[in-house]
């Protein structure tokens, strides 16, 4: 059996905008804040000019890196994306898939289109991967979508 880290949801009922909404009154910019881990990833959609869009109607889903993920890149790394918010966008949008997918809808092996038009994997075995990331807590719902965190920060292809 194949063990998986996430915590169980009903997927059926938690896939449309409606239900979120109705059953969770955050959106995922204001969850990751209330949470209190996401404070880098906080600013950095801040600073990419994301802010609006990921407290727009969604649904979303964000494979969001902890603070201590952003910490483990190399010294400087944070401190030059935030002056450049295109580089920036653009690695954040490879962290968000259009779409509200929960534990339940994943699979090994399947890829999933990002919103920065680059393709994800994900691996279900022992843990969970989202390319090179594992998925540390799953189906963190918000009002107009999902967060799965992360361990790390996943880089679109160059």
């Amino acid at each position: 059996m194949i063990r998986r880290t996430f915590l169980a949801a009903s997927a059926a009922t938690l896939l449309s905008t409606s239900a979120f909404a109705e059953a969770h009154s955050m959106d995922i910019v204001d969850t990751a804040v209330d949470a209190g881990n996401f404070t880098t990833l906080v600013a950095a959609v801040e600073a990419a000019g994301l802010v609006e869009t990921l407290k727009g109607e969604g649904p979303f889903t964000v494979f969001a890196p902890t603070d201590e993920a952003f910490a483990a890149l190399p010294e400087g790394t944070v401190e030059g994306l935030l002056e450049d918010p295109e580089a920036l966008a653009a690695i954040l949008t490879y962290h968000v898939v259009p779409g509200a997918v929960m534990s339940g809808d994943l699979s090994d092996g399947m890829t999933a289109t990002t919103v920065n038009g680059a393709d994800v994997t994900i691996s279900v075995g022992d843990s969970v991967m989202v390319n090179e990331a594992t998925v540390t807590t799953a189906d963190i719902e918000a009002s107009n979508g999902v967060i799965h965190v992360i361990d790390s920060v996943i880089l679109p292809p160059m």
